[in-house]
């Protein structure tokens, strides 16, 4: 049986359904916001992994069809999933997994395909409320209803949902999902807007996520089927258990308060070694121990960091909770790339290097999104190298995590770049994590922005990144500054805010726990605020404005506003003109169909000597105005002389000399460099030219006339 509700929601229709597609699928649901429609199915195996994780799934598809276009490449059909499909699937993850019961380790499987693209709006968080009713409506043991709106910030005001053609006004541009109770994931970005009104803006999005799921409650009570039948994953004997904490405890809570990452890990690793061999030698009834004790060393090793931090103030590493690690920054690191600064805070350090390229460098992009070919001049990758972590383990292609660990920061740094066209090039940013304990991405927004200060960028300011951290449990909670790899891991919340001085440019929060209300929230932006500032001073102190000029690597770029219709002279025959002109200079010449012709050069030299010639092209002949150029050709009648590129004229004989001229030949000879005036134009365009008047007047100038260039 088919269930369908509809409301008006931020101003368009938005109706939800199901019982009418992929009714095998152990929950479905159609998702439609305009003319946008969505739909997500919720399945799961009926025996759990053995897995240690929970292997949750989430895929989000874009079908080319949606927007009634034909995949472009080769084989004309969809591929791998492309960054956007990415990013939005990790959007639905992360607000998914926390809501999953503990012990719950079933392969579980969300997939939500992109039906229909009005190109208005954005699928992105059609996709969570999706899933949220497939999941609630079948038997997964998935109870609590989650939803997410993005929210943009307009002239000053908020609005719920905005379209894509709204956001590109919009300062505010941020996906919060949550319960009915509390926000349980952040993302998005900023035009530096102070962190109190993020916040406010927060509280807007909360409140219409409550609506969205009061209408996914009244669908779910139509729909909801008895919960699975599941166990939860056996742990380690009671009885084990008790043995391995006696003889571990001490040796747990010591380990702890080493600082080193490697030297912590190291003593905690020969904890669970000696516990295990005493386990075998005494034998303990357990074929193998190593296992439980791994376990159970793990589980002593977060409740002796937790209890430390809310107990004593004190973190694994030592720090005050607000206390940010010890900072070094470097700028200028490699010799022959355009930019580059390496960012160490504590053990974890980001090498970040930028590269400027034309709009040939651009990355095109393939989407339903728009009917028009998309285009990134701007690209963060982030690299995460296994050795970063002190790993051995095999490099592939890059990972989901890569990818959106990128674009938290490219969407970081992305406000404070300059307008295209005062700096016309494309910038490509490589941040390679050499090593990693704790908020790499944050790491990268920090070197990527004294990269390209380096680089001679003219950024608008420069910005930084802080991760915070927290620690809640029997009613008391702590907030920590710049967390370690292990208070993320341990912790209950990763939340990440960067910024300039004057406010936030991107936020990103995930938790562990059901939702985190607005005054956790107020204080974990105050904390991050003053942690921005002292990373920011930190950076001003090594580099605090971008270099006066580029790397002399770099190529210089030249932006020529020409008419139109001299676009044609410009390119010539086949393009033979504008290849003569790049095999000259040694320049690469672009050429736009508004005019732009942008001149890309690695040389000063080669980039004036282009764009002389190609204002010289451009111009229109001027009557009375003294030339230089070839002889192209000879005649009976007189000499056809090149006063621009593919521009000629006549110099008729009688012309050429103030004397009786015979033959033609006997004053020019065709590869001659002549100067000629131009005499006249007529109706039809073409050009009278005279040497002896140009000589006449060179001679009178003493040879200070203008010329061709």
């Amino acid at each position: 049986m088919t269930h369908r509700i509809e409301r008006q929601f931020a101003g368009r229709r938005l109706v939800l359904e199901s019982g009418r597609m992929a009714r095998l699928a152990h929950g479905a649901c159609l998702v439609q916001f305009g003319e946008t429609v969505v739909l997500v199915t919720a399945t799961a195996q009926d025996r759990p992994t053995t897995l240690p994780f929970f292997p949750l799934t989430v895929e989000y598809r874009e079908k080319s069809y949606a927007a009634g276009k034909i995949p472009g490449g080769f084989f004309k059909r969809e591929g791998a999933p492309q960054e956007k499909e990415i990013l939005s699937a990790r959007l639905t993850d992360r607000a998914l997994r926390p809501m999953f019961p503990d012990g719950y380790f079933y392969e579980t499987q969300v997939h939500a395909q992109i039906l229909s693209a009005d190109q208005e709006n954005d699928a992105d968080v059609l996709a969570l409320m999706g899933a949220s009713v497939a999941l609630n409506s079948s038997a997964i043991p998935f109870r609590t209803p989650v939803a997410a709106v993005r929210i943009g910030r307009i002239q000053g005001n908020w609005v719920v949902n905005p379209t894509f053609r709204q956001l590109e006004y919009a300062d505010v541009d941020v996906v919060v999902a949550g319960s009915a109770q509390a926000i349980t994931m952040v993302e998005g970005g900023a035009v530096e807007v102070p962190d109190g009104e993020i916040l406010e803006g927060l509280a807007v999005a909360h409140g219409a996520v409550k609506e969205l799921i009061g209408m996914q409650e009244e669908l779910i009570a139509h729909r909801q089927q008895p919960e699975m039948a599941w166990v939860p994953k056996a742990g380690v004997d009671a009885g084990l258990r008790e043995r391995i904490e006696a003889m571990a405890g001490q040796g747990v809570a010591d380990a702890v308060k080493i600082a080193d990452k490697r030297e912590r890990t190291a003593a905690l690793a020969e904890v669970a070694q000696g516990v295990a061999a005493q386990l075998t030698g005494e034998d303990s009834g357990v074929e193998d121990p190593a296992d439980a004790v791994r376990e159970v060393v793990r589980e002593l090793e977060k409740k002796c960091v937790r209890a430390r931090i809310l107990d004593e103030g004190v973190r694994a590493d030592g720090r005050g909770l607000d206390e940010v690690r010890p900072i070094s920054c470097e700028a200028g690191v490699l010799p022959r790339t355009h930019g580059s600064a390496l960012f160490t805070r504590g053990q974890t350090q980001s090498l970040g290097v930028v590269t400027l390229g034309t709009s040939r460098d651009e990355q095109r992009i393939d989407s339903i999104d728009s009917a028009e070919q998309i285009t990134k001049s701007f690209m963060l990758h982030y690299n995460f190298p296994p050795f970063s972590v002190g790993e051995a383990r095999p490099i592939r292609a890059t990972s989901r995590r890569e990818k959106g660990h990128g674009a938290l920061a490219e969407r970081a740094i992305r406000p404070l770049l300059p307008d295209g066209g005062d700096f016309p090039y494309t910038i490509r940013i490589v941040s390679d994590i050499l090593e990693s304990n704790g908020s790499s991405s944050m790491a990268s927004v920090c070197s990527a922005s004294l990269s390209l200060m380096d680089a001679g960028v003219p950024l608008r300011a420069a910005c930084a990144g802080v991760a915070m951290g927290l620690v809640a449990e029997d009613g008391r909670s702590a907030v920590l500054t710049d967390i370690l790899g292990l208070e993320d891991a341990l912790g209950d919340m990763d939340f990440k805010v960067a910024g300039t001085r004057k406010g936030v440019t991107s936020i990103q929060m995930d938790i562990k726990m059901e939702g985190l209300t607005m005054e956790v929230l107020a204080d974990a932006l105050e904390r991050a605020r003053w942690g921005r500032m002292h990373i920011l001073d930190e950076m001003d102190a090594v580099l605090a404005s971008p270099r006066s000029d580029l790397s002399p690597h770099a190529p210089r770029i030249t932006t020529i506003r020409i008419n139109p219709q001299k676009i044609g002279d410009i390119i010539g025959p086949k393009g033979k003109n504008i290849r003569a002109i790049q095999d000259d200079t040694g320049a690469t010449i672009e050429v736009e169909d508004d005019g732009t012709v942008k001149v890309a050069a690695v040389s000063q030299e080669a980039s004036d000597r282009a764009r002389e010639i190609i204002e010289a092209i451009a111009q229109d002949p001027e009557v009375g105005r003294i030339y230089e150029g070839p002889v192209k050709n000879t005649t009976t009648f007189g000499a056809f002389v090149e006063i621009m590129p593919g521009v000629e004229g006549l110099c008729h004989i009688s012309e050429l000399a103030d004397e009786r001229v015979a033959k033609t030949e006997d004053v020019v000879k065709r590869g001659d460099v002549v100067r000629v005036k131009l005499l006249s134009i007529d109706e039809k365009g073409r050009m009278r030219l005279s040497k002896k008047a140009a000589a006449w007047e060179d001679s009178r100038a003493g040879g200070g006339a203008r010329s061709r260039a």
